[in-house]
């Protein structure tokens, strides 16, 4: 088969390592890996065969820079793996002429990623999700939150436009600062709804969306769609979470979660990678990118989308293979770092 350059956005996310490793692992054919991240600091740099810093997603010029390694690299496809790129290259799709873009519709990119719309959408499609509220200022959001059920109930908000936990905070009626000072680690997500409130204007500012806090395991479904169909995709757990990310794994076969999964790809009429995530029996996210896979050596479902994204492997090929899913893998995600001297940098 012939040699495929791949570019791989933001190489310096924190599932690049993995997937760079089950690019190159795919028993058919040498990948040449091409890692773009604003940052110089990134794992890509010195993962991947080639690296260039790119403006952020939301730059006005990030597809053209991003068309401009294409050409100099000869891609023949992008995966992103950035939400935050997603827009951007979904807009430009039609100028990467010959290049594979795993990248949805404009229109499909901007409701996934307008959370408000997002839980409409689930209203629509039958499927359950957090009561929620749009809100803009601290008046708003105090109201919101009451009428969730506030201060009996712990309620939560994150920006509408955002991008996994980033922005997300508890509201708690019993949250403490003092405790969360002296005896929990940084980061705690809790706070009192007094505290937000001085924080935000009476009045406008960012738009936020206000929810009931939805309990339970994690769980989320990773796969490939086209057209609206899911064609390949499995359930798993989400556990063990540290600083905001899951390092443990567990694939599942649950069809009820299958079930959800092919009523959102059909709603939103989803294309290439989707991540879908569920806490408790309530969905609180939908990612239509890559997100952390759970590997296996007869299953690499970031290869196999390639592929499908290049026409190399029918829709109907990717579904017989939803047999080799294995519900006894198991994936524990660790740190690791690298050593190199200045001026010998990948």
């Amino acid at each position: 088969m012939r040699k495929l350059s791949v570019l791989v956005s933001a190489s310096g996310a924190p599932g690049t390592a993995a997937l760079v490793r089950a690019l190159r692992e795919n028993d058919e054919r040498d990948l040449r890996l091409v890692g773009t991240d604003m940052s110089e600091r990134s794992i890509g740099r010195h993962l991947c065969d080639a690296f260039h810093v790119v403006p952020s997603g939301s730059d006005p010029g990030f597809a053209d820079a991003m068309l401009e390694v294409c050409r100099q690299e000869g891609v023949d496809a992008v995966l992103p793996q950035s939400s935050f790129d997603l827009l951007g290259l979904a807009e430009a799709k039609g100028r990467f002429d010959g290049i594979a873009v795993l990248v949805s519709s404009p229109e499909v990119i901007r409701r996934a990623n307008d959370k408000a719309e997002t839980y409409a959408l689930l209203d629509h499609a039958g499927v359950r999700g957090p009561a929620w509220r749009r809100a803009r200022g601290a008046d708003a959001v105090r109201d919101a939150a009451w009428e969730l059920g506030y201060p009996e109930q712990d309620v939560c908000f994150k920006p509408v436009f955002s991008s996994g936990s980033r922005g997300f905070r508890v509201l708690s009626a019993s949250a403490d600062r003092r405790d969360q000072l002296l005896n929990e680690r940084p980061g705690n997500l809790a706070m009192r709804l007094e505290e937000v409130a001085e924080l935000l204007p009476a009045d406008g500012g960012p738009e936020l969306l206000v929810m009931e806090l939805a309990r339970g395991k994690e769980r989320t479904i990773d796969g490939i769609a086209a057209g609206g169909r899911v064609v390949l995709a499995h359930p798993k757990t989400r556990e063990a979470m540290r600083a905001g990310l899951a390092m443990y794994f567990e694939t599942l076969t649950d069809p009820a979660l299958m079930d959800v999964a092919r009523r959102i790809v059909a709603e939103l009429r989803l294309d290439h990678f989707f991540n879908i995530q569920l806490v408790g029996d309530q969905v609180i996210e939908i990612n239509p990118r890559i997100s952390t896979v759970v590997y296996q050596e007869d299953l690499n479902l970031p290869y196999l989308g390639i592929k499908h994204a290049l026409g190399e492997i029918s829709e109907d090929e990717l579904r017989a293979l939803g047999e080799r899913v294995r519900p006894t893998r198991r994936a524990l995600r660790y740190f690791d770092q690298i050593e190199w001297d200045a001026g010998q940098e990948g």
